[in-house]
């Protein structure tokens, strides 16, 4: 019998990225949308449900008969996390237990503090030092709880995501401009000090083959990805001026004071800001557990990931 996903957040990067290879591994999908209509693209063979994540009995509803749900949906432009990460991670909680469904959550790196630098593994302490990590923590934390009375999930973090169809990303926000020419690559990070990156498509692909093997998952799962790491913050700036076939492409530094300035206006940015911690000191995850359990991690080529992500953004 062919499987079926409910997919939140399936006009978002990740959440787009995973319903559409799901389709392509032959699940049935569904997703919610408060305007179904809008988001529909012709034959993306989902199937579009009118709904609103923070509706608890539209969810139920939405997940019924189903075997996964993909729990991929944020507030968009970081508004309101408080008031709304929460209650949609419970109604993806309540539908899963009334579906029986594994919930799918992705991981953010957000959860952790200094203390827990420079290598993260899947039982590193999760003492975030930022507000979205407390609420990340408190996402996962509630996840675990329900473990306890059989409500299955699965976590995959990675690190920050580009590709071609990731725009909300420090990839497409920071370092390039999106539907423009490429003519200067600025960068967040300090100088020398290593950054993890994880290309969509390799994390979407992960993500399925660790769902694939349901039987082999334990009730509560978390895995860490790889992904291209980037030891001193030279070498995804060097891809992408070799995508652009401009050598003399180099970085300039990212205005974070400019956010510092508008940050009391501007909510994406204030909450950009308070992520700058984590390009001022190396973090990087380790894929061991990920590894045993799939063989190999699904890797794109830099060059490759990168060339294809310059082109989706319309950047080359």
């Amino acid at each position: 019998m062919k499987q079926t996903a409910l997919v939140l957040g399936a006009t978002g990067g990740i959440g787009g990225e995973v319903a559409r290879l799901l389709v392509a591994r032959g699940w049935n999908v569904k997703a919610l949308h408060r305007a179904p209509e809008r988001a529909a693209k012709p034959n993306d063979g989902i199937q579009w449900l009118a709904g609103d994540a923070m509706n608890r009995g539209e969810v139920v509803n939405a997940a019924h008969g189903v075997q996964l749900i993909v729990h991929a949906v944020n507030p968009p432009g970081y508004r309101n996390w408080g008031a709304l990460v929460l209650p949609m991670i419970d109604n993806s909680i309540a539908a899963a237990r009334a579906s029986g469904a594994r919930i799918l959550l992705p991981g953010t790196v957000y959860n952790y503090g200094p203390d827990a630098f420079p290598i993260l593994d899947e039982e590193s302490p999760q003492r975030p030092v930022t507000r979205k990590g407390a609420i990340r923590v408190e996402m996962e934390a509630r996840l675990q709880a329900a473990a306890a009375d059989g409500v299955r999930t699965l976590i995959v973090r990675a690190g920050d995501f580009f590709g071609p169809k990731a725009g909300n990303s420090w990839f497409a926000q920071g370092l390039v401009k999106p539907g423009k020419p490429l003519t200067a690559i600025s960068y967040p990070g300090s100088a020398g000090i290593g950054h993890q990156w994880a290309y969509l498509p390799d994390v979407a692909e992960t993500m399925v083959r660790l769902v694939e093997k349901e039987d082999q998952l334990a009730t509560f799962a978390r895995f860490q990805m790889e992904g291209h790491w980037d030891a001193d913050g030279t070498q995804m700036v060097a891809a992408i001026a070799r995508a652009a076939r401009k050598p003399e492409l180099k970085a300039s530094a990212f205005p974070w004071w400019l956010l510092a300035l508008a940050s009391p206006f501007v909510t994406v940015f204030r909450e950009l800001r308070e992520m700058r911690y984590l390009w001022q000191q190396p973090v990087q995850m380790s894929n061991k557990r990920l590894v045993r359990m799939l063989g190999a991690e699904p890797r794109t080529p830099l060059d490759v990931a990168v060339q294809r992500t310059l082109s989706g953004l319309g950047s080359i």
